[in-house]
This record gives C-alpha cells, sequence and structure tokens, in this order.
C-alpha cells in the first residue's frame, strides 16, 4: 500500500527546493529563523546556563573534547571571510557595482578581517574551547557569513545616493564606534596581565567604567551600526542575536566580578551603561 506520509514528504520536499531557488525568499527565513533561535538563547543563558568557555569552561567538562583556544577562534571566525569570497565569485553584476553595496560589505570584512587575522595572534594562554561550542560557533560563521554577504551580492541593491542616507551615515557611524570600543575592550583584557601573571584583574579604562561587559557592549553596538546602515531584515536578524548572545554573558561576567571582588566599582552596570 501507498505510504500515507509520501504525499506530505513530498511537499516538504518541493517546498524546500521552492526556497533553495528563491535566494529572497531563503535569506528572510534565514533571518527570521535566527531571530525566533535569539529568543531562547537569550532565555537560556541569563536564566539557566552559562556558555562554558572561557572563565566558565568548567562548567561543560564532559562533553566531549576541547581545543586549543586560539586555534579554535581563528578556524571558527574563518569563515566569515571565506564564505563572502566565494559569494563575490558570483555575484550580481548590478550589486558588484554598487559602491554602496560594497561599502556595506567591507564593513562586515572589516570587522572579521581583524577577529580572524590579528586578535587571535594577540591571545595569551587563555583557557581551551570545548568542540562543541567551537562547532555551535563555526556553525554560526557559515550561517550569518551567508546571508549577510549573498544578500549584499546578489539580493540587495543599494543605489550610490544610499551613501548620503541618514540611515547609512548615523549607521556606520555607531558601527565604527562600536568597534573602537570592542577593540580597546578586547586588547585591554589581553594586556590586563603581565607575562607569566595568572588569575583575574578588574579591568578599567574606556567602556569598562561603565559597565563589566565593555567588549560585548562595543559588539552589539557594532552590528547595531550595521543594521541601521543596511536597514535589512537580514542586518537586523544578526544585530538581534548578536544582543540575545553576548548580552547575559556581559551581565554573567558582572555578577561573577561582584562575587569575586569585593572591591568592584558599584556604578557599574553588566552591559548597558546605568541600565542592566
Amino acid at each position: 500500500s501507498d505510504c500515507p506520509n509520501l504525499p506530505m514528504l513530498n511537499s516538504l520536499v518541493s517546498h524546500v527546493s521552492a526556497l533553495l531557488s528563491n535566494e529572497p525568499q531563503l535569506l528572510k527565513w534565514l533571518a527570521g529563523t535566527m531571530i525566533a533561535v535569539g529568543v531562547p538563547t537569550f532565555v537560556t543563558l541569563v536564566w539557566l546556563k552559562r556558555a562554558p568557555y572561557g572563565r566558565y569552561i568548567t562548567e561543560g567538562k564532559g562533553f566531549g573534547f576541547e581545543m586549543n583556544g586560539r586555534l579554535a577562534w581563528f578556524l571558527q571566525e574563518s569563515p566569515c571571510l571565506i564564505v563572502p569570497a566565494i559569494n563575490l565569485c558570483y555575484g550580481a553584476p548590478a550589486c558588484l557595482g554598487s559602491t554602496a553595496n560594497m561599502a556595506l560589505l567591507g564593513l562586515y570584512l572589516l570587522h572579521y578581517t581583524h577577529r580572524t587575522l590579528i586578535f587571535p595572534f594577540f591571545l595569551r594562554g587563555g583557557k581551551p574551547t570545548p568542540f562543541y561550542v567551537f562547532l555551535g560557533a563555526l556553525f554560526f560563521c557559515l550561517y550569518n557569513g551567508y546571508m549577510q554577504s549573498a544578500n549584499l551580492v546578489r539580493v540587495s541593491l543599494y543605489p550610490d545616493a544610499w551613501l548620503a542616507d541618514p540611515r547609512f551615515l548615523i549607521g556606520t557611524a555607531v558601527f565604527f564606534c562600536g568597534m573602537a570600543i570592542n577593540i580597546h575592550a578586547d586588547y585591554t583584557l589581553i594586556y590586563l596581565r603581565k607575562p607569566g601573571e595568572t588569575g583575574y584583574k578588574i579591568p578599567h579604562g574606556g567602556m569598562f567604567e561603565y559597565v563589566s561587559g565593555a567588549n560585548f557592549f562595543g559588539e552589539i553596538l557594532e552590528w547595531t551600526g550595521f543594521a541601521i546602515a543596511n536597514w535589512s531584515l537580514v542586518a537586523t536578524a544578526f544585530a538581534v542575536f548578536t544582543f540575545c548572545n553576548t548580552g547575559p554573558r556581559g551581565v554573567q561576567h558582572h555578577k561573577w566580578y561582584q562575587e569575586k571582588f569585593e572591591n568592584y566599582p558599584k556604578s557599574r552596570k553588566g552591559i548597558i551603561p546605568f541600565l542592566w
């Protein structure tokens, strides 16, 4: 007899095939999925469990082997450069010829050139990365690297006049402000300990005077600016997920510092200055 589930399976295959052949619709679906996943991620990280890497790595013991932190970082971030490079080879001529499109893609690549090719090699020692955490980060970078670059090289066409649009100008300014905060905070943490020193210290300077997760705050600001400059669902999904994933970590760091150091500055917040 005929399998009763066969028509349903055929319908599913048909819908998936149609989605894959319609890239604008596929990107909307991917962006919507990223936002939908971001919400439970936020809830989980705030109220249920901390992401087990870095100073919380002991909470992930027993879940597979661990990788060298520097190597894991380099490998997991690499798709953010490799996938856009591949997409550029198959870009739509109109998008590739748009100065605005290439400027927006340039913002994305600027961030990940630093994060992939420069930042990992300044890391000192550091904790190993659980393999499943590495896989999760790798998958996200593949997913988001495709989504952001495909949108800018094949799907969304921005006129050159977009470069003078207030959304592009404001968004770009916010992006670079966030990038400066992120980089300053990252290197503040890297050089907090002198060579040979172990243990944790209280970071000072820059946005650390206002929030414990200054590096996360900077990255959230970066991608918020990127979303404003793009004014698209695809970029907005990235900004939303960044907040959902890194915002709770900034708050967790804040609580950790408060528990570890009696003299921790009481005026600081976790991730949003003066608020949270």
